[in-house]
């Protein structure tokens, strides 16, 4: 399993996104390549309040780009993301990508790293 883990970029406030990926093959090598460059752009581009951490990775027979976004702090869902899931380190959304074009890929993500905080009514149902 091939991982590798960019630089942390810190953004106003605090706030950070991370990457990593876990490939199995080379199917989606130059996809993630292009994604990991994308995210690295987006703090560039605008604030994020809510430090978050982005992992792309592949299944044992499964040919879909699986991808995980964790958050610190509970954020509103998106469209087209399953979760959040409650783990140690925040909470995570995750969705697969098959024959996507890669700008619809960076584009699901960036709407996922940048999804408003979720107010204290949702933060208490998932704590149900």
């Amino acid at each position: 399993m091939r991982k590798r883990e960019l630089v942390k970029r810190t953004l106003r406030g605090g706030a950070a996104v991370t990457t990593e990926y876990r490939l199995l093959t080379n199917a989606w090598t130059a996809d993630v390549r292009s994604v990991e460059i994308a995210i690295g752009r987006f703090t560039a581009q605008r604030a994020l309040d809510n430090t978050c951490h982005v992992v792309l990775f592949e299944v044992p027979g499964d040919a879909e780009l699986h991808v995980n976004v964790t958050h610190e702090h509970l954020t509103s869902g998106v469209t087209g993301w399953a979760g959040p899931g409650k783990i140690p380190d925040g909470y995570v959304h995750n969705r697969r990508f098959g024959d996507t074009p890669r700008s619809r890929i960076v584009q699901q993500i960036r709407d996922m790293v940048f999804a408003g905080r979720a107010g204290a009514k949702a933060l208490a149902a998932i704590a149900d």
